[in-house]
């Protein structure tokens, strides 16, 4: 339920957004109509359309990296019974009915989906549905599937047991041996994985990435990592995923990069993984010195991860991942849907020694200085959002939200029903996130160009919304660049896009400017600000950050201590609804550092600020008649964070 009175905004939204970016609105600040020179540089010359033989990136590629279906041990134990080609049908525009009986659909396709089933035990949950001979040879499997047939609460214990004994590595060996590498179950079950991928992948309309999701734990700590593949069928086939089960599999990171390597070598493939967010993994997920087993980081650790892991999950359903207001204290909006309680299976309590090794912001600074130390950045990560969602259904908007599992889709208690509780703590059913969906700068919409745009990190992540943001870090952009009707021209003949390394400084450079645009989601909120997020290196190798607030709408002013006022909040919690009479339809800037440092490693990010909006458990409360528990936000403030843009001095 969302009105909108600014009319003429919207309209005007709506009609830019069909370029996406492409068209530039008028910026925030109006420097003027464009130059002669302005529309020489932004027209190339190859042929009379400027639109022509451009080949670059004209539309962001709307997708979710990482979802789960009923192939997924958990997903299944807690009742999901949708197969990946409901997942599919979901994602790309299609009326489902959810595991609940719910009638769902997308308030628009996506444009790709990475199915990403959990490799270990995937299918165990349909046989202990079935209730198969060989699976109730085994104590174990005789209790879930007794505990899937009551259904209700029961199949929700039988799933959390599941859980916490494959986190504590105490499923029975035998009976894990029948789900993992080395079955002819599991290879027939990774062929029928492949196949679904390739019925529904449609090149130029839809992508199904063929994926899945590696589950290590580390007695409940998490580290997975989803594997996406470049390819198709013929190579994927030749492969099966791999598992953290021994004996074929590995818990250890290092193992997973081995079995990359074999398979790009094996099929002559590209692949690649993103680091699941790290809020759960009770500090083991971005070592600074050693891993958890105590291996202390060297040469073959850094160049391994920062060639296998381009990308991080920055925020999703369970709790966001950019920062921790522990780490940066100075920052108002780090304390964003924070979850900080304990590990995955709430075994052992969070303990603000291991934050620094968990949130992207703080690992984007160990990176800076592990590289110093031993020569590479391994965590030179670009940044997008994913949803984790373990009922086949990929919903990220606040007014469209059905949870982590299928006993979280939309039933008057599920806020108030434990989503996760043990001794150490709880998170309870409405601590769930509404999030959250990645944006690929892909110049078409194949396997081959989404993949080839992750692996140069010209990618962002969105805590839900659509909205368009691009990022350009230089060393002379103008304010004309930024007025200009094609500025992502410019953005690539004077600099480098998010994900990329400023070039190199010139001699009489003073410091780097960014040019950065949003646009809101033209079915969603108007934009509070643009910032830009500072990390840096001293030469006494400590880091440090710092946030700008580099345009924003309204006539607010900065205060003394340069902090921008509240943009206000128009949210009705009483009918779930808000207004954009606050807000801008579209804000852009080129801002240059004002505290640059030419001998400092520093990379720069943006994060983009919507209005207050409902959040899902206000829509809850609206549609179910009911009151929310205590302590329950009413708005929140949907975000964009893009891939940062490093710069390293010269040597």
């Amino acid at each position: 339920m969302i009105f909108i009175k600014n009319i003429n905004g919207f309209v005007l939204a709506a009609g830019l957004i069909a370029t996406l970016m492409i068209t530039h609105p008028v910026a925030a600040s109006d420097a003027g109509s464009p130059t002669t020179d302005m529309l020489s540089n932004a027209y190339t010359g190859k042929v009379y359309s400027p639109y022509a033989k451009r080949g670059i990136s004209e539309r962001p590629l709307w997708g979710d990296s990482h979802l789960h279906t009923s192939l997924s041990m958990d997903a299944g134990l807690f009742g999901n019974r949708l197969s990946p080609r409901e997942a599919y049908r979901f994602a790309r525009g299609e009326e489902v009915v959810s595991s609940t009986g719910q009638a769902v659909r997308l308030s628009r396709p996506l444009d790709w989906l990475v199915v990403a089933d959990h490799s270990d035990g995937m299918g165990m949950v349909g046989d202990l549905a079935a209730g198969k001979p060989q699976i109730l040879a085994f104590e174990q499997g005789t209790r879930w599937s007794k505990g899937i047939e009551e259904g209700g609460d029961a199949s929700v214990q039988a799933a959390l047991d599941l859980i916490s004994n494959f986190s504590q590595g105490t499923v029975d060996p035998a009976l894990m041996a029948l789900y993992s590498p080395g079955s002819k179950l599991y290879k027939n079950l990774w062929e029928k994985v492949i196949d679904d991928a390739e019925a529904f992948n449609d090149p130029g309309r839809f992508t199904a990435l063929i994926g899945f999701e590696w589950t290590s734990l580390i007695k409940g700590n998490n580290m997975h990592r989803v594997v996406i593949m470049r390819d198709g069928a013929v190579r994927a086939r030749q492969v099966v995923p791999f598992t953290m089960t021994a004996p074929q599999g590995s818990p250890d990171p290092r193992d997973l990069w081995k079995y990359m390597a074999n398979y790009e070598k094996k099929t002559d493939g590209e692949v690649l993984a993103i680091a699941h967010n790290g809020n759960l993994s009770n500090g083991i997920m971005f070592p600074l010195e050693a891993q958890w087993n105590g291996t202390k980081l060297d040469e073959t650790y850094v160049t391994q991860r920062s060639k296998w892991e381009p990308l991080y999950e920055a925020t999703q359903i369970k709790g966001d991942g950019e920062t921790h207001p522990f780490l940066s204290p100075d920052d108002e909006f780090a304390d964003y849907e924070t979850w900080d309680v304990a590990n995955l299976d709430a075994s052992v309590a969070k303990t603000n020694d291991m934050l620094a090794g968990e949130y992207a912001r703080e690992a984007l600074k160990r990176g800076l200085a592990i590289e110093k130390r031993l020569g590479t950045n391994p965590y030179k990560f670009g940044m997008l959002g994913a949803t984790d969602s373990h009922t086949s259904l990929a919903t990220a908007e606040e007014d469209n939200f059905f949870g982590k599992h299928a006993g979280y889709e939309p039933n008057p208690g599920r806020m108030s029903h434990p989503f996760m509780k043990t001794d150490k703590g709880e998170i309870v059913g409405w601590q769930m996130v509404a999030s959250g969906l990645a944006a690929v700068w892909a110049t078409e919409n194949t396997r081959e160009a989404i993949f080839d745009a992750m692996l140069r990190k010209e990618v962002y992540g969105t805590t839900g919304p659509r909205m368009s943001v691009r990022m350009f870090g230089g060393w002379e952009f103008t304010d004309g660049d930024i007025n200009s009707r094609i500025p992502a021209n410019v953005g690539y003949q004077k600099g480098s896009p998010m994900g990329g390394d400023l070039r190199v400084k010139p001699e009489d450079a003073t410091a780097p400017n960014f040019m950065v645009y949003a646009l809101r989601d033209p079915i969603g909120a108007n934009l509070d600000r643009i910032q830009i997020v500072k990390g840096w290196l001293n030469a006494d190798g400590t880091t440090h950050e710092k946030v700008y607030d580099v345009v924003w709408s309204g006539e607010r002013v900065l205060d003394k201590k340069g902090k921008l006022p509240a943009v206000g909040n128009t949210v009705d919690a009483a009918t779930a609804s808000w207004t954009n009479t606050i807000g801008a339809a579209e804000l852009s800037v080129v801002w240059t550092d004002p505290y640059f440092d030419a001998k400092q490693k520093a990379f720069y990010y943006a994060r983009v600020l919507e209005i207050p909006t409902p959040r899902w458990s206000t829509y809850d409360t609206f549609r179910f008649g009911i009151d929310p528990p205590e302590g329950v936000p009413v708005s929140t403030q949907e975000r964009a964070y893009t891939s940062p843009i490093w710069y390293t001095p010269k040597s």
